[in-house]
């Protein structure tokens, strides 16, 4: 009994705590906002004082609650207060200038219907740049600090996972990859493996599923994670309604062949007879297909013009390094099943091919320079060439050997279905760790996921985060 009122006790200090870092995080915003439109009138200070006559200390009040709560809304508008953990930094700066540059258009159009205040459009939209600019900065010091905090104890998660299966083992190893989340894995539920069992990290089984209520109340968990393999929609729904009436967060993993999709289904009928439509892949589509393609173009391009001469350093490193070509030519698998073949800068001995296919952490066929270029994905680089080409696409998922291919295609449901677009030198899954010796299946997933909600925004934050990954240097890419 003591045990739980303690526990109940952090659980109201936490969420108190919450509250703190979410005025934290508005108080970021509007130091940021304020910030940037003051910032702007006042460097344009001189050119507003010949235009028009100085404000009055009501107009200046009036202007910054009508600033305020124009900014204020919209940045709730498009989720930047859902506070969600291990949100993508891009996403919520595209969301950041998505909002200021909505407000600053309103703002604009309020402030000539309706004069609150003498300022010039251009000091206005020097407010929007630094705006924009100034949030972003706070909002990634704000993420930092917050990260400290929580490896310090500070706004944490006590985290249930049911299921201790492999999607379970999976759902916390990628968990534990950043302590700086908050998160607290309590333990596992689960009715295949032992109660008290250790399934990893000393992290054991509570109990079986049908105690989730009570391990909810005893533990006083935050957030549910349900990760099973083949669950029926009843078994979830069971899972569910022990908890219902509990403050807790339930999120559900889907199964590693389940499709995720956030596909529209629509309605319509023929000669009476109504047909449910759901939603054709977006690359499906012609001006999609077109759009992807010039975004290849100029990346690639762009690309290449500007390391040319950095890719001719490499070259000729290569060659001084180890005997053999510079570069390693070989047959893959892209869209729709064609073969083409596919460039990389040389990282391996001649004779790899012959000593395995399949690359391994501490590969002993790698040459010296090969680790680094692996290491950084400098190898990757000349794969530009085949994007010009129209062999791949900077984006998508990457291309296997044929061999490879027909035998992942037997083993993985759906896993041909990837090839419906045109490989790419990264892809969703790569960012997201899985590549070198993971799961083929997860891989699939991941592209599955890709190519059925394709966006050039998706690209461009794929593209993004490959390239700090490539600076920061990728574990897994050996």
């Amino acid at each position: 009994m003591a045990t739980t009122t303690m526990l109940n006790q952090t659980t109201v200090v936490t969420r108190r705590y919450r509250y703190v870092v979410l005025l934290l995080l508005m108080g970021c915003d509007i130091i940021g906002v304020n910030g940037g439109f003051f910032l702007a009138y006042y460097l344009n200070l001189e050119a507003i004082v010949r235009e028009f006559q100085p404000p009055s200390v009501g107009q200046v009040l009036l202007t910054l609650a009508v600033l305020n709560a124009l900014f204020g809304t919209l940045f709730t508008a498009n989720g930047l207060y859902r506070m969600q953990r291990g949100g993508s930094r891009i996403d919520e700066g595209y969301h950041i200038f998505r909002a200021i540059s909505i407000g600053t258009i309103m703002f604009i159009a309020l402030n000539t219907l309706f004069p609150i205040i003498n300022i010039t459009t251009l000091t206005l939209v020097y407010g929007w740049i630094l705006a924009t600019i100034g949030t972003t900065i706070l909002r990634l010091i704000y993420h930092r600090a917050i990260g400290q905090l929580r490896l310090r104890g500070y706004d944490t998660r006590r985290v249930l996972i049911i299921g201790a299966g492999e999607i379970g083992q999976l759902v916390y190893r990628q968990m534990s990859k950043a302590p700086s989340l908050g998160y607290q894995i309590i333990g596992f539920l689960s009715d295949d493996v032992p109660t008290g069992q250790q399934v990893v990290d000393d992290v054991p089984v509570l109990g079986k599923r049908a105690k989730l209520g009570l391990a909810v109340r005893t533990c006083a968990i935050d957030e549910v994670i349900i990760a099973l393999s083949g669950a029926s929609y009843n078994d979830v729904f069971a899972l569910i309604s022990q908890v219902e009436d509990e403050s807790v967060s339930i999120k559900i993993y889907p199964d590693a062949f389940q499709l995720i999709t956030n596909n529209e289904v629509s309605v319509g009928e023929l000669s009476g007879l109504p047909l449910i439509t759901v939603r054709a892949v977006p690359l499906d589509r012609q001006l999609n297909r077109t759009v992807k393609r010039l975004l290849d173009i100029a990346v690639s391009a762009a690309a290449l013009v500007m390391l040319a001469p950095l890719l001719l350093l490499i070259g000729i490193l290569i060659k001084i390094d180890s005997p053999g070509p510079a570069f390693f030519i070989q047959e893959r698998v892209g869209r729709d099943g064609r073969p083409f073949k596919m460039i990389k800068y040389r990282s391996m001995r001649l004779d790899a091919e012959k000593l395995g296919t399949w690359t391994t952490p501490n590969d002993d066929r790698r040459t010296r320079l090969g680790t680094f270029l692996r290491r950084f994905s400098i190898d990757e680089l000349p794969q530009f060439i085949n994007v010009l080409l129209g062999d791949m696409s900077v984006v998508g998922p990457r291309p296997e050997q044929p061999r490879y291919v027909a035998q992942f295609s037997e083993q993985i449901p759906r896993y041909m279905h990837r090839h419906r677009e045109k490989a790419g030198i990264t892809g969703w899954a790569q960012v997201n760790g899985l590549r070198g010796d993971t799961s083929i299946e997860e891989r699939t997933r991941y592209d599955l996921y890709y190519i059925e909600n394709w966006s050039p925004m998706f690209d461009i934050k794929i593209i993004i985060r490959t390239a700090y990954n490539a600076i920061r240097g990728d574990e897994n890419a050996y």
